[in-house]
C-alpha cells in the first residue's frame, strides 16, 4: 500500500494545554498531548486518517470491542535528542507486532508503512509535546478496537485505529520487588499470550493486586500447566544474569515478544556476552540466588525501560538479590540504549528514526 494515496485532515485545537505542563514533574500516563489520530476501517479498507483535538469518544452501546474483546494496542516512546530532534525507537518492530496481534485477534490488518506514516504525522503535529529533559520521553499508544454495533459473537466488520501520546517521566522510580506466581495464569499455550491484547492485562489485574497487597510491585508469571517455569514479569519481560550469562525465557505463544528485551539481547551479543534464550525453571532461579551465581535480575519493557529487581518472593520467603554495585550489566545497557535514543552516542544499529 502506498501511503502517498492518503491525505490526513488536520484540525488544531483552540485550547492547547501545553502551557500548563510542569515539565519537571510529569506523572506517568495521566497527562495527554493536544491531539490524537483516528482512522476507521469499513467496506473492506482503511479510510482517510484524521488528526483531531484530544477528546472523549462517542460509542454505540453495542460496540463489539466492549462486549467481545477485540482490542489490541502497542506501547512506544519518542525522545528528544541532545540536538533537539524528536526521534522514535524501532517503530517498525511495533508495526510488525501490531499486525501479528491483529491477525491473532481476527482483526483488520494495517500495513507497516501506513502504521508508521500515521505515527510520524501525529508526532510532527504535536512535536512540542516531546519533552526536552533527557530523563523524560513521550509515551505513544497506538490501538485498535472493533466498532460494529452488534450483539452477536463474530469478528467485527469495522474497526477504529487510533494513536494518542503523553509526555511521561519514569514508570518505576526504584528497584522493584517481584513475587513468583504459583496459582494464577497470565497465558496458556494456544491462547493469545503473544498478542498485545487488552484482555491479557485485564486478566492479570487481580493476581497483581494480591501481590501488591503483600508489598510486591509485580508478579513473575509462570507457565500455566505446571507453574515451574518462568515466563514474564507483569508489565515487562524478565531477564537474569547468571554465571556472567544473560538468560531469559524463550519466546512462545505465551510470552509477548518484547522490543526492549530484543534490543537488550542484541546489544549484549554485540558486546560478546553469552545469551541464552531457553526455558528457565523457578528452581534454577532460587538456587542461583542462594549460591550467588545470579547477580542481576531486571525487567525490560517500553514503559519501564529497564527495571532492576531487588527482591523475589516465593512460597512465603523473600530472596534478596545483590545490591546496586552488582548491577553492572543492566546499568551499562541502560546507558547504551538511552545514549542512542537521546543522540549522545552513535546509533550503530540503526534503531532510532528521526521525525522530520
Amino acid at each position: 500500500m502506498e501511503t502517498s494515496q492518503y491525505t490526513i485532515k488536520k484540525t488544531r485545537t483552540k485550547n492547547s494545554k501545553i502551557d500548563q505542563v510542569d515539565w519537571d514533574n510529569i506523572p506517568f500516563g495521566k497527562l495527554f498531548s493536544d491531539h490524537m489520530l483516528i482512522m476507521d476501517y469499513k467496506d473492506g479498507k482503511w479510510q482517510e486518517p484524521e488528526i483531531v483535538p484530544f477528546e472523549n469518544l462517542s460509542l454505540h452501546p453495542a460496540t463489539s470491542a466492549i462486549h467481545y474483546g477485540q482490542s489490541i494496542f502497542e506501547g512506544m516512546k519518542a525522545y528528544r535528542t541532545v540536538d533537539g530532534e524528536p526521534v522514535v525507537f524501532r517503530p517498525e518492530k511495533n508495526a510488525q507486532r501490531f499486525r501479528k496481534s491483529a491477525h491473532r485477534m481476527c482483526m483488520a490488518d494495517i500495513p507497516e508503512d501506513l502504521f508508521i506514516y500515521c505515527l510520524e504525522e501525529l508526532l510532527k503535529f504535536d512535536d512540542e509535546w516531546v519533552p526536552k529533559k533527557d530523563t523524560n520521553s513521550m509515551y505513544i499508544r497506538p490501538f485498535m478496537f472493533a466498532t460494529d454495533g452488534y450483539t452477536g459473537i463474530k469478528p467485527s466488520d469495522t474497526y477504529r485505529f487510533m494513536i494518542f501520546t503523553c509526555p511521561v517521566g519514569s514508570y518505576y522510580t526504584e528497584a522493584i520487588n517481584l513475587k513468583i506466581e504459583e496459582n494464577y495464569t497470565r497465558a496458556a499455550y494456544g491462547g493469545v499470550g503473544a498478542a498485545k491484547a487488552a484482555g491479557n492485562y485485564a486478566a492479570s489485574l487481580y493476581p497483581a493486586k494480591l501481590a501488591q497487597d503483600e508489598g510486591f510491585h509485580q508478579l513473575i508469571w509462570t507457565d500455566a500447566q505446571t507453574h515451574e517455569y518462568v515466563e514474564e514479569a507483569g508489565t515487562m519481560n524478565i531477564l537474569f544474569v547468571i554465571d556472567g550469562k544473560l538468560v531469559t525465557p524463550k519466546e512462545s505463544d505465551t510470552i509477548l515478544a518484547g522490543i526492549t528485551k530484543r534490543s537488550v539481547i542484541e546489544v549484549a551479543q554485540d558486546w560478546g556476552m553469552t545469551v541464552e534464550e531457553r526455558k528457565i525453571s523457578v528452581k534454577e532461579i532460587i538456587e542461583s540466588i542462594e549460591d550467588g551465581s545470579l547477580t542481576e535480575a531486571f525487567g525490560a519493557g517500553t514503559a519501564a525501560t529497564i527495571a532492576p529487581v531487588k527482591m523475589i518472593g516465593y512460597k512465603g520467603k523473600k530472596y534478596e538479590l545483590p545490591g546496586e554495585e552488582k548491577r553492572t550489566f543492566s546499568k551499562k545497557v541502560v546507558e547504551e540504549l538511552d545514549g542512542m535514543k537521546y543522540g549522545k552516542i552513535e546509533d550503530r544499529f540503526g534503531w532510532v528514526k528521526k521525525i522530520k
